[in-house]
């Protein structure tokens, strides 16, 4: 009777996983439209630009995944949502500052489903104990994952200050 229980379990597991082959072979997905996704994660860049710029915190926080990680210059590593948004609102706290960046390279997975953008940016800051301004230069690079809504959202964002980039990278 053993025996019996024995082959049935694996004849059953022989014939799911013949199944499941079928199924991964009739699933197979087309590459993704990478030119497209690049070209959509410059435009969810430059609008991340204007709401740093507009000192919209709940704007800028949106951009990020609720998992995300975020490596301000000096500051602790923020991995959830409450560290994220005290770092940002202390960044925007400064009514004088001004950020600029822009990616100098973008990649994307053949699966459309995970990016990155590696850029220069530049921001002006007032320094609390002169009260001049302060500008400083940089690199960032930034994960993005498509969400299950089709949204891209940043899941690890990396600044690091030091001279930008010379040249983008092909």
């Amino acid at each position: 009777m053993r025996k019996t229980y024995l082959a049935l379990a694996i004849t059953w597991i022989a014939l799911a996983g013949c199944d499941a082959g079928k199924k991964h072979a009739d699933n197979e997905m087309a590459p993704a439209d990478t030119a497209t996704i690049e070209n959509a994660l410059k435009s969810i860049e430059a609008q991340w630009e204007k709401d740093y710029q507009a000192f919209d915190v709940d704007k800028v926080s949106g951009h990020y995944a609720e998992d995300a990680a975020l490596a301000n210059p000096g500051s602790t590593l923020a991995t959830d949502s409450i560290g994220r948004r005290l770092e940002i609102e202390k960044f925007v706290a400064d009514k004088n500052s001004k950020v600029s960046f822009a990616a100098d390279r973008v990649g994307v997975a053949a699966s459309g489903e995970i990016a990155y953008t590696r850029g220069h940016y530049s921001d002006e800051t007032t320094d609390p104990k002169t009260g001049k301004a302060v500008t400083q230069v940089g690199n960032y690079l930034t994960v993005w994952k498509k969400q299950a809504d089709g949204s891209w959202r940043a899941v690890e964002d990396f600044v690091v200050p030091g001279p930008p980039s010379s040249a983008p990278s092909p």
